[in-house]
């Protein structure tokens, strides 16, 4: 008997990662030493406070219970704290802070919440693929907007503002950005809040990259004005090295995370009380954390550098989060380019055009590899 798939699905590709980690896994299976350095995967371990504090949360009693869709009051407590210490932002505890089993989760239920079939969505382009993929999935309409290095990788408000604006009901920013690096400023975020209020858009930062190789965190939610328009997400993925861990938050007025909560609240049965214990621990670490970790990560990105020398492409040296964004010389296929490495090499990295038309003659690499790993991937490719 044929069971068609939904008709939402005809827009939708399974995930680049999904479907390229099968055939890495299938040529690691036949005995090829293949070295990834495609995903931004934390390698390191989290706080040892982190393991401990799930650790001691299994004897309590109530561990294993059903708990609050919107989180224990400890885990919405420590979130605000967090958010006053390293972005001067005060979020209420008690009605602005929702976690999420993940940022990728909040992606879905925030478009669940506030789209319509038809409504349309500015995206980044470069950006996360999932931001078009879950547009697709609820019957919205993606609509791109570049992010040019001869801008800064900055949306350009004035080719926005020539367009037809009417049915856009939300704007994707994610800064630091993902995949260049690009980093905030408040000036940036003070023009998206102006652009939303003036459109009557919902702009929702992604803002799981601030810590990494970044002196300065910024939340949007900082700029004057910026709950009547703005969510945030974040995420203890990369940060704390908990990506298997899932926790994410979702950060704003009252009003969005209530219309949040209705999607959500159908969706799960909130988080298990050891991970949001362990989440705690994480969101109290001190500043040393955060250095410790940076300087891991410089060292490794010396030798990505390195490895782009090789390769004789251009980069940012400023840029921020698990990641170098690196163009290719003038004439290189990054699809072919990132294969020939793959078979000839066993190196796998990402070509830019996962991240929209933009990345045409880009790569991407990620930093969550050992400095042993990054430097025989170096003497591979030099060989």
């Amino acid at each position: 008997m044929l069971i068609n798939k939904a008709h939402r699905l005809n827009d939708v590709k399974e995930y680049y990662f999904s479907k390229k980690l099968r055939e890495v896994a299938a040529l690691k299976s036949a005995g090829k030493p293949i070295i990834n350095i495609a995903i931004g995967s934390p390698d390191l371990n989290p706080p040892v406070a982190v393991l401990d504090a799930l650790t001691n949360a299994l004897g309590d009693a109530t561990a294993h219970e059903y708990k609050s869709y919107q989180g224990i009051p400890e885990f919405r407590e420590a979130a605000s704290e967090f958010y006053k210490k390293q972005y001067q932002v005060t979020l209420n505890p008690s009605n602005e802070i929702l976690p999420l089993m993940g940022s990728k989760e909040g992606i879905l239920h925030i478009s669940m919440a506030f789209l319509n079939p038809g409504d349309k969505v500015l995206i980044p382009n470069p950006g996360y693929p999932t931001y078009t993929s879950v547009t697709n999935l609820v019957g919205a309409e993606p609509v791109l907007y570049d992010l040019t290095a001869t801008n800064g990788y900055f949306p350009d408000f004035d080719v926005l503002e020539q367009q037809d604006l009417s049915k856009v009901k939300i704007m994707w920013v994610n800064y630091p950005h993902m995949p260049t690096g690009v980093k905030a400023t408040k000036e940036l975020f003070e023009k998206l809040i102006a652009f939303g209020k003036k459109h009557q858009i919902l702009i929702i930062n992604d803002n799981p990259y601030s810590f990494i190789l970044n002196e300065e965190p910024l939340s949007i939610l900082a700029i004057k004005g910026a709950k009547d328009v703005a969510l945030e997400l974040n995420s203890l993925s990369k940060t704390f090295n908990m990506a298997g861990w899932r926790v994410g938050l979702l950060l704003g007025n009252e009003s969005f995370i209530k219309t949040v909560l209705q999607v959500k609240s159908n969706m799960d049965s909130g988080m298990f009380y050891g991970i949001q214990k362990g989440a705690i621990a994480a969101m109290n670490q001190p500043k040393e954390w955060f250095s410790k970790l940076n300087t891991i990560y410089k060292n490794r990105r010396k030798i990505v550098w390195e490895i782009l020398d090789v390769f004789n492409c251009s980069y940012d040296k400023n840029s921020a989060g698990l990641f170098v964004w690196a163009k290719l010389p003038e004439g290189i296929d990054a699809e072919e380019f990132t294969d020939n490495l793959l078979y000839n090499k066993h190196v796998f990295i990402t070509p830019g055009t996962v991240f929209g038309p933009i990345g045409k003659g880009y790569i991407r690499i990620a930093l969550c590899e050992t400095e042993k790993d990054l430097n025989e991937v170096l003497t591979r490719i030099k060989s």
